[in-house]
């Protein structure tokens, strides 16, 4: 479990993709200070298990499933990628919670400065907007945002200055793909809502004829 507050910018020191599957190596210093063999960290939003570490970098194994979900097999040697270590008991919550499974990947259609600001605008690979609210968090490569504007397949997210400096995301240009994770609160209920509906279409299903058929007249 993870929070979406960034510690530091890796640099990928090598990344082999196999038939399905790759290997990835990091160049990181503030991410390796008590991790162990097994330890988790998140690399551009996706959790990861750490299988080897030296004095200033680690590796992670990337399986077949999170290289088809995910924008990690976009990176090459001297990509920045946003890292960040699991979450502990003693922890402080600043983000929201972050699992590190990534629902979707998107492409950002736009960017645009704004005073400060710089709006960054995603366009889901699929359609995930029952889980986008305004207003409402979303994990974009790890960074936890606010959905600032939501549209009919599309939403927007606003990098203050300081988090643009402390992530990836304003070296982002239109066409990039970033990966993607909604709230786990909004995952919930959507899944309750579409239960519901479910119900509902099922209960229409019974008929007079239908009771009938079943012995009820």
């Amino acid at each position: 479990m993870f929070t979406g507050i960034i510690e530091e910018k890796g640099k990928i020191e090598y990344i082999k993709l196999n038939s399905l599957s790759a290997r990835i190596s990091i160049y990181a210093n503030i991410v390796l200070k008590d991790t162990k063999l097994g330890d988790s960290i998140a690399v551009n939003g996706v959790c990861l298990t750490v299988t080897d570490i030296q004095k200033n970098s680690f590796c992670a194994d990337v399986m077949a499933e999170t290289v088809r979900k995910t924008n990690l097999s976009l990176l090459k040697k001297n990509s920045y990628v946003n890292l960040e270590r699991a979450l502990t008991p003693n922890s402080r919550l600043g983000g929201h919670i972050v699992l590190g499974h990534i629902d979707a990947t998107g492409e950002i259609i736009k960017k645009a400065k704004e005073d400060i600001g710089t709006w960054l605008y995603i366009k889901p690979n699929k359609n995930i907007d029952s889980r986008i609210v305004d207003e409402g968090s979303i994990a974009v490569d790890g960074v936890s945002l606010t959905a600032a504007k939501t549209g009919n397949g599309w939403f927007a997210v606003s990098i203050i200055p300081h988090t643009g400096a402390e992530t990836t995301l304003l070296e982002k240009n239109k066409g990039d793909i970033v990966n993607l994770e909604t709230d786990i609160i909004g995952k919930y209920v959507s899944r309750l809502l579409n239960g519901a509906e479910k119900n509902i279409e099922q209960k229409n299903d019974i008929s007079i004829d239908f009771l009938a058929e079943h012995g009820f007249f």
